[in-house]
């Protein structure tokens, strides 16, 4: 199983917790990481194991589109922060665009993750 997570500067804080509260569902289910650069250097820190691609300002939700777009992703983790501009918000559609498309589940805020989170103990 393949994860990838995505938070905009303002919800960085709110994905290491989040992430903190399932550290033993996804050891558990041998979940593997993937995160744009900044998020995945927080998480990082806060001890998870992660591969980190780039920023995503700079490419790294586009990464992230085309691993969905190739059937590399089980899901995807976009903490997004609806109330501030991002100049990169065209890579933003297109990676929900992608997941749609691709039938790859998508949570945009923490109680979307929990349940699909939750979901990994009964698979």
């Amino acid at each position: 199983m393949k994860i990838a997570l995505i938070a905009h500067d303002g919800k960085k804080a709110d994905m290491v917790h989040f992430l903190s509260g399932f550290k033993d569902i996804l050891h558990q289910a041998d979940v593997k990481l993937v995160a744009t650069g900044t998020t995945g250097s927080h998480i990082q820190k806060a001890g998870f194991e992660v591969q980190r691609l780039l920023s995503g300002p700079i490419g790294g939700d586009a990464q992230i589109a085309a691993m969905a777009a190739q059937k590399e992703l089980n899901m995807v983790i976009f903490f997004r922060d609806p109330l501030d501009k991002h100049p990169h918000e065209p890579d933003v559609q297109m990676l929900m665009r992608i997941c749609d498309v691709h039938n790859i589940p998508l949570a945009t805020n923490p109680a979307s993750a929990e349940l699909m989170f939750k979901a990994l103990t009964q698979a």
